[in-house]
């Protein structure tokens, strides 16, 4: 789904022995395998929030005599991946910098990003997840601060098919206090991107210890969430703007509430025509405004 960089195995197999600031620097790397090519190594230091020094140092830490071996090394991203999402996004016309022109380049950067989401791998791994929250007793739902909306997506929508899904969002702080009672029959999907909350990591400790498989939404393999999780699904957060997207998380939510739905059809079937008979009875929805009552 994430465009690889040559480097990018090398980098996850010594990630745990760097230092923070070489952490930040080859995590920048692996997000982002053709600005190494594209741009000078004091943008690419920037850009990464480290200094230049520790771009050096980090070439040196993998093996290489020095930076300039390490931009060598990732030539061959700018001809491979000419065609894709952030190339295009780095070598885009800058001249376009109206709102429409920044429009553009967003809805075409969200439609790649999705479109990503369809690699055999990726199919594959939506189906194992639907697999292990299709056969758990209940679904402990977590994600906070900025992926709070996805998390909530997914409950809102599992809670229209059912019981089965506990949101881990209590009043007070007590959202983590559902896993009382919770059990390694349960599951925890755990939705976390950089910067990681704390309390997120520590809530899915908390579960892997009473025998909970944890399943992770992430932004990349070098995710604190990973060596928690059982399976982990990664999705890009890269944006034309200031902030991450969160668009293909989405997706992702939707495309496992579908699988999970299509398990037992007729189940669901029967949940939604319950829940369509509540609704009307409670008159929640109208198609005209209603008229004021004087």
């Amino acid at each position: 789904m994430l465009q690889k960089g040559p480097l990018h195995a090398r980098i996850i197999e010594r990630f745990d022995d760097m230092s923070e600031q070489l952490q930040q620097a080859a995590r920048h790397i692996l997000e982002h395998p053709q600005e190494v090519a594209l741009v000078s190594m004091r943008e690419l230091s920037r850009n990464a929030g480290v200094q230049p020094s520790t771009m050096t140092r980090l070439a040196k830490f993998l093996g290489f005599a020095g930076y300039e071996d390490l931009r060598v090394e990732h030539a061959d991203v700018i001809r491979v991946g000419a065609e894709g999402f952030a190339a295009r996004a780095l070598q885009r016309d800058e001249s376009v910098s109206n709102g429409e022109g920044l429009a553009h380049r967003m809805l075409q950067g969200l439609a790649t990003q999705i479109s990503r989401l369809s690699e055999p791998a990726t199919l594959s791994k939506l189906n194992e997840f639907a697999d292990r929250l299709c056969a758990a007793r209940r679904i402990h739902i977590l994600g906070l601060r900025s992926c709070h909306s996805v998390a909530w997506h997914f409950h809102y929508v599992m809670t229209l098919l059912g019981e089965k899904t506990v949101h881990l969002d209590g009043p007070a702080g007590t959202g983590g206090d559902a896993l009382i009672r919770a059990t390694a029959d349960d599951v925890l999907l755990v939705v976390s991107i950089s910067p990681y909350s704390r309390y997120t990591l520590e809530v899915a400790e908390a579960a892997r210890e009473k025998g909970m498989s944890v399943l992770a939404i992430t932004d990349s393999e070098v995710s604190p969430l990973v060596p928690i999780a059982e399976l982990a699904l990664f999705f890009p957060t890269e944006s034309q703007t200031f902030f991450h997207t969160l668009t293909p998380a989405l997706a992702i939510s939707e495309v496992l509430c579908g699988l999970l739905a299509s398990r037992d059809r007729n189940a669901a079937l029967e949940e939604l025509k319950r829940v369509d008979r509540h609704l009307s009875s409670m008159n929640t929805y109208s198609a005209t405004i209603p008229r004021r009552k004087i």
